[in-house]
């Protein structure tokens, strides 16, 4: 029998990537996003679509039921709708907060609670958690967006435990910076926030270092996405997945005492 995937965030990057990538794999996709109209091009590749704002709580019920009455089964539920915003958290107004938690993770959350009683019944499914290396290490500037993240690598491990009983998988997957418009949105966001003027060194750190990894370290939204359809057809996958050379170091620069990364950023903050 044909699987069954529903991916969030599919209208561009890695969403796309990953739905392109189990088409290949002759899956039934599901692809949504805001505007069902940005997600047409996958329904001409034969996938189907749906408008989904995970910030909703009635639409994400809504399409999940929609895709169980048409398929009978959802096998895995890909959680990647998500943004970063960024910024010194003094800037960072509390409304933006909320914003970036309720997009990055009670949108996550509110999928995950209207899927798990179906894949439950059958005792079998996946739910993959598009995370991020600012989910095991935070950085000056980026201490909403890390925060979103670390809520989402917490609550996926407490998850994992929870529903092991049950045939249900979860999985992370981390990448690092991906050759996407991510950073120009990043950028954007962090030009919205309340700035104090403090903070000068770190908006400039924060250009120099993203015109640095946007070109010299990203990875391509195909690499996330075959790792994201990697974990979905492992019988037994993998807790975590990082994603690209600087996804493997970071994770091991989270291992680092915490007085050796404040060094490292001092070291920067001259340089700048």
């Amino acid at each position: 029998m044909t699987k069954t995937a529903l991916i969030t965030g599919a209208s561009s990057g890695i969403g796309r990537a990953t739905a392109e990538a189990f088409l290949a794999d002759d899956w039934q996709v599901w692809a949504t996003a805001r505007n069902e109209a940005d997600v047409a091009g996958l329904a001409d590749s034969g996938a189907k679509t749906a408008e989904l704002d995970v910030t909703n709580a009635r639409e994400c019920e809504r399409v999940v039921e929609t895709v169980v009455g048409a398929e009978g089964r959802i096998d895995c539920l890909v959680n990647n709708a998500g943004y970063g915003q960024y910024g010194p958290l003094e800037d960072v107004t509390t409304a933006q907060l909320h914003e970036q938690f309720d997009v990055n993770v009670y949108g996550p959350h509110r999928l995950t609670r209207a899927v798990l009683p179906h894949m439950r019944d059958r005792e079998d499914g996946t739910i993959v958690n598009v995370s991020s290396v600012n989910g095991r290490i935070a950085t000056p500037g980026a201490g909403a967006y890390a925060g979103s993240k670390f809520a989402l690598e917490a609550m996926s491990d407490s998850l994992r435990a929870e529903v092991a009983d049950f045939g249900v998988d979860v999985v992370l997957v981390e990448p690092g910076p991906v050759e996407t418009n991510f950073v120009d949105r990043a950028g954007e966001a962090m030009a919205d926030t309340d700035a104090s003027g403090a903070y000068g060194w770190l908006y400039e750190l924060y250009e120099d270092t993203a015109l640095v990894s946007e070109n010299a370290v990203s990875v391509s939204p195909e690499a996330v996405a075959h790792a994201i359809r990697d974990a979905a057809v492992t019988t037994d996958p993998r807790p975590r997945y990082p994603v690209g050379q600087f996804a493997r170091v970071a994770t091991l620069a989270s291992h680092l005492p915490g007085r050796w990364r404040d060094l490292a950023v001092a070291v920067l903050r001259k340089l700048v």
